[in-house]
């Protein structure tokens, strides 16, 4: 799970093991207090499955004392074992690496150069360096993108697709290496839209994907009413809500809606939002405790429907 963009010029690294629940929790609040563009904070379960590991990174020295007093009433004496480390720019290219590991999902497959090797003949294989790929298609938002991108494929080919913050760009290159015809995508950060034409050229997508530098949809590529009949937007759950009434005027009347970025509380108010906007819950996946929604006009309900408990009688 990871909360905020990466930083772009990380100097800084706490490190906190805890367990899942805390670890998630002070995710949420220190992506709530930072600004999410000095600071990325990622959450993971370690490789030997006792506990979970709490990463974040920092583009400036942070004030460690203050970050202790902040995460203690969540960890408690936990945090007094946390680490401040100072990154050199090979460390972090070190510890993207080292997070990179493939991820398949359906025939997507994302990919650092180290594991070209893995890459079959029939896969949507996506290859991002291994230095600007953190916090992209390795955790359940991503990937729960993608899978609902190749489900919503496999039941029609859109032919406008629209990517919203769309970051280092995988959900927009997946688009274009699937449907192989021109993609919109945009992001309000100019150098997170730098790194994304960068994989672009990579994996030889470039002249598929048309990218902007705007908050949001305002900007003439993308702010068009009616016209995407499929729109993604992995982000977080503030901003989602925020773009609700832009985002819906940008979908064709049968189009898909596709967002992430959303911890599973955070459902019922996105869903509320986009409701007052005229689209519906389609389908709902959660994967890593992030929830993936796929909306559009002709959804089932404006929310999930409780599911009953099993009676233990």
């Amino acid at each position: 799970m990871l909360e905020g963009l990466p930083p772009h010029r990380p100097t800084h690294v706490l490190r906190l093991e805890t367990d899942e629940r805390r670890a998630r929790a002070v995710t949420e609040l220190l992506g709530e207090v930072f600004d999410p563009t000095e600071t990325a904070v990622a959450a993971f379960e370690k490789p030997d499955g006792r506990g979970w590991l709490l990463e974040a990174y920092f583009a400036s020295p942070p004030d460690e004392a203050a970050i202790r007093e902040l995460a203690r009433p969540i960890v408690g004496e936990a945090i007094d074992a946390a680490c401040f480390e100072t990154l050199a720019g090979e460390d972090w290219v070190r510890a993207s690496l080292e997070g990179l590991a493939p991820v398949r999902a359906g025939r997507f497959l994302v990919h650092g150069a180290h594991d070209r090797a893995r890459v079959a003949p029939n896969d949507w294989a996506l290859e991002i360096e291994a230095a600007l790929a953190f916090g992209t298609g390795h955790h359940g938002t991503t990937r729960g993108c993608l899978l609902a991108l190749a489900g919503e494929i496999k039941r029609r080919r859109p032919r406008a697709v629209l990517d919203v913050g769309t970051g280092t760009g995988v959900l927009a290159l997946a688009a274009a290496r699937a449907l192989r015809h021109p993609i919109v995508a945009g992001d309000l950060d100019p150098v997170a839209v730098a790194v994304a034409r960068e994989n672009a050229r990579l994996n030889e997508l470039a002249p598929l994907v048309h990218f902007y530098v705007a908050p949001g949809v305002r900007h003439p590529r993308a702010g068009r009413p009616g016209r995407f009949d499929l729109v993604l937007a992995n982000i977080l759950a503030k901003p989602l809500r925020g773009l609700a009434p832009s985002v819906a005027r940008c979908l064709a009347p049968d189009g898909t809606l596709i967002l992430s970025g959303l911890l599973v509380p955070d459902v019922p108010g996105i869903l509320s939002a986009y409701a007052a906007s005229g689209l519906r819950l389609r389908r709902r996946s959660v994967l890593d405790g992030w929830a993936t929604l796929v909306l559009s006009r002709r959804g089932a309900s404006p929310f999930p429907v409780p599911r009953r408990r099993a009676s233990s009688s």
